[in-house]
């Protein structure tokens, strides 16, 4: 692995995204409802709806949620203390109707385990999360993936937890603290575009532990540079999703 060489590529792929050549100008977490960025109900359209992005297309899951939640039928899911008083096939309705929830059973399982949890620790405001624990990336993750792992399902794995907090960073009015700390959110499309890049080997592509060797070798990478692991992170999804197009800029 020659660090210098894979930091070239780094930024030729930083600028082709910045460029819009890796494409991107419109993202999945676009597809919203466009709520006041500081609104309770924007952070819980932006946090629900993520623990049951798992092997699935992100573009559809989100056009999903945005029909949900502007559907006066089933946007009732979107407030955690509202679920909570509906029955459970109720909310299993709202939620398969425009297909958020593609596991009926499971899937309503977890976002009504979310919604206690929200109701139980913050009186259904999720804002008190990042409030509380100074919103502070590493704070944050101990708290969901650690502490509490079994009261935020899917929410706190290792793919999941990052992309939700960055996502929070970018489509609400939240700052963090050790922002340099958030990682690479090391989905499919993550873990492809680092082995083309030649961060990872084909055994360790192969390896169940390859999202935490990929967290690691990004933070590795970084380190003493300009960049943060995150700000890579989009450059590397849309460019494993498109293809891996060749690494020219303009």
């Amino acid at each position: 692995m020659n660090k210098d060489e894979i930091l070239r590529k780094v930024d030729i792929l930083y600028i082709m995204w910045k460029q819009g050549s890796l494409g991107g100008e419109f993202m999945p977490e676009d597809e919203n409802p466009h709520l006041e960025k500081d609104s309770i109900e924007n952070y819980l359209y932006f946090t629900l709806p993520m623990a049951l992005n798992y092997q699935r297309n992100s573009y559809t899951l989100w056009e999903s949620a945005n029909k949900t939640y502007n559907d006066e039928e089933t946007g009732f899911v979107f407030n955690p203390k509202l679920c909570l008083e509906k029955s459970f096939e109720e909310v299993q309705y709202a939620l398969t109707k425009y297909k958020v929830s593609l596991q009926k059973q499971k899937q309503t399982e977890i976002w009504l385990s979310l919604c206690n949890t929200f109701v139980e620790l913050f009186d259904g405001d999720i804002r008190r999360l990042f409030d509380t624990l100074d919103n502070d990336v590493d704070k944050i993750r101990n708290f969901i993936q650690k502490d509490n792992k079994k009261k935020f399902p899917y929410l706190s794995g290792t793919k999941i937890c990052n992309y939700w907090l960055y996502v929070i960073w970018q489509y609400t009015d939240r700052e963090y603290k050790n922002m340099e700390n958030l990682t690479v959110a090391p989905d499919t499309h993550v873990i492809k575009a680092t082995h083309k890049l030649g961060l990872i080997n084909d055994k360790e592509l192969e390896s169940s532990d390859v999202q935490l060797i990929v967290i690691d070798r990004w933070n590795n990478l970084f380190k003493g540079t300009k960049y943060k692991p995150i700000d890579i992170h989009t450059a590397l999804w849309l460019w494993s999703r498109n293809g891996f197009i060749d690494l020219i800029t303009k």
